[in-house]
C-alpha cells in the first residue's frame, strides 16, 4: 500500500496503548529489511532517515558535509524504495525525517517522498523553536505531512546533533508548545541520550512523561510523545563485535525494561539507530572471519580493510563506501556483494523483530487507518 502519514498511527499509538519503533535506515537494503520484518509481524512501520541520511543516500561518503542538493538526491532514493517496498506491503509504512535541522532539510524530504518530519529546533530558545517549528507545520500538513517537534536537550552525539548536557523538558511548556506550533507529536527530553555511551543502569524520568502526558490530557490536546536516542545497545552484539576484532568500548544503552515502563505514560514512538549499526557491524566481522577468502575481493575486500582500520567504530557508513551503487540503488552485482547486504539484512531484521515484540506494535497493522496524504491534507484544514 502507498505509504502513510504518521498521524494515523499516532492515533492507533494513543487508543491501544503500546509503542511504536521507529528505525533509522541508510541504505535501500536496510529498508527493505524493515519492511520486512514488520510485514511478519503484522506491525505498522516507521522508517526514518536523518538529515544526513539523506545526504549519504545522495552518495556523498563525508557525509557531514552533505549539501542541500546531496540530500535532496538522497531523500529521492530513500523514498522510492521505500514506496517500492511498502506498495508490495499490506501494512501501513511511514518515512519519517529524523533531526530536520533547518526549514530547507525539512522541505528536501517533504517534497521528494517523505510523508512525516522532525524538525529539530530544541537548540533554539523557546519562542525561536515555536516560530521555526509553526513555519515547518505550515508547509508539511498544507501536503498532508505529519510532523514532529523536540522540547528539551538531549546529550550525546549521532549523526551530529549534538550537545554535552541534557536539559529535561518542562512539562509546563509543553501544552504552549502543542498549541502554538500544531505539531502531531513531540520528543521530550527525559533521561535518554543519543549514542552507544548512554552509561550504565539509566533511569529515565518518568515523571517528566506522566506530567506531559496529563497536563495535554487535562486541555484536550492530542499529542503523543517520542523517545529519541533510546538504542538499547545489546551487550551480546558488542561482545560478539570486540571478541571478532572490534574495540567498542564504553557502549551502554536504555534497559529495554525501561523503554517499556514509560510506554503507559505517553511515549508511543521510541527510536532506535545505534543497535542496527552495532548488529550490522558484527554481521560483517563475522562474514570476514567465516569466509576469509572474501578479505581479497575486489568487490568488498575494502570493506574489510576498513573494519580492520577503523575497529572502534561501529556505523557502517564508515564501512560501506566501495559498495555505494548498492547502499543507494539497492543493485547487487555479484555474490561478493550479495554477503554484504545479507549482513545488513539479517543484523536489522535482529534488532528490529526484537523490539517490535519488545514495545508491543504487533498486530496492530490492521487496526491503523490507511489515510493518503492528500486525505490527509483536506483533515489538516478542517483539524479533525
Amino acid at each position: 500500500m502507498p505509504i502513510i502519514p504518521l498521524r494515523p498511527l499516532l492515533e492507533t499509538v494513543s487508543k491501544y496503548g503500546f509503542a511504536q519503533g521507529a528505525f533509522n535506515v541508510n541504505a535501500v537494503a536496510q529498508a527493505k529489511a524493515v519492511i520486512d520484518v514488520h510485514k511478519m509481524f503484522r506491525s505498522a512501520a516507521i522508517l526514518q532517515g536523518a538529515d544526513l541520511a539523506n545526504g549519504f543516500m545522495g552518495g556523498r561518503t563525508d557525509f557531514a558535509n552533505a549539501t542541500l542538493k546531496d540530500k535532496q538526491i538522497g531523500a529521492k532514493r530513500i523514498a522510492d524504495a521505500v514506496r517500492k517496498f511498502a506498495e508490495e506491503a499490506d501494512i501501513p509504512v511511514v518515512l519519517h525525517l529524523d533531526h530536520g535541522k533547518d526549514f530547507d532539510s525539512v522541505k528536501a524530504a517533504i517534497d521528494n517522498g517523505y510523508s512525516s518530519v522532525m524538525i529539530d529546533g530544541s537548540s533554539l530558545s523557546f519562542n525561536d523553536n515555536i516560530e521555526l517549528t509553526r513555519e515547518v507545520v505550515k508547509y508539511a500538513h498544507a501536503r498532508g505531512v505529519s510532523v514532529e517537534g523536540e522540547l528539551g536537550v538531549l546529550a550525546g552525539v549521532e549523526d551530529r546533533v549534538f550537545a554535552a548536557n541534557s536539559t529535561y523538558t518542562n512539562p509546563m511548556s509543553v501544552v504552549e508548545f502543542f498549541r502554538k506550533t500544531e505539531v502531531d507529536c513531540l520528543a521530550i527530553s527525559y533521561g535518554t541520550m543519543h549514542g552507544a555511551s548512554k552509561g550504565k543502569d539509566v533511569k529515565l524520568r518518568k515523571e517528566i512523561a506522566i506530567a506531559c502526558t496529563e497536563n495535554l490530557r487535562h486541555e484536550g490536546i492530542f499529542g503523543v510523545l517520542v523517545s529519541h536516542g533510546s538504542s538499547t545497545v545489546p551487550q551480546y552484539i558488542v561482545d560478539e563485535i570486540n571478541k571478532l576484532g572490534g574495540n567498542i568500548q564504553n557502549a551502554y544503552g536504555i534497559p529495554i525494561s525501561e523503554l517499556k515502563s514509560v510506554i503507559p505514560y505517553g511515549i508511543g514512538k521510541i527510536n532506535v539507530d545505534t543497535d542496527i549499526r552495532l548488529a550490522v557491524t558484527r554481521n560483517m566481522w563475522e562474514l570476514f572471519k567465516n569466509r576469509p577468502e572474501l578479505q581479497k575481493s575486489e568487490s568488498i575486500g575494502a570493506i574489510y580493510s576498513s573494519l580492520c582500520e577503523k575497529n572502534n567504530q561501529f556505523d557502517p557508513r564508515a564501512f560501506l563506501p566501495p559498495i555505494m551503487d548498492t547502499v543507494t540503488t539497492g543493485i547487487i552485482p555479484n555474490d561478493d556483494v550479495a554477503a554484504i547486504v545479507d549482513c545488513v539484512e539479517r543484523g536489522v531484521k535482529e534488532v528490529v523483530g526484537t523490539l517490535i515484540v519488545e514495545f508491543g506494535s504487533v498486530g496492530y497493522a490492521s487496526k491503523v487507518e490507511r489515510v493518503s496524504l492528500e486525505e490527509m491534507a483536506d483533515r489538516y484544514k478542517t483539524n479533525k
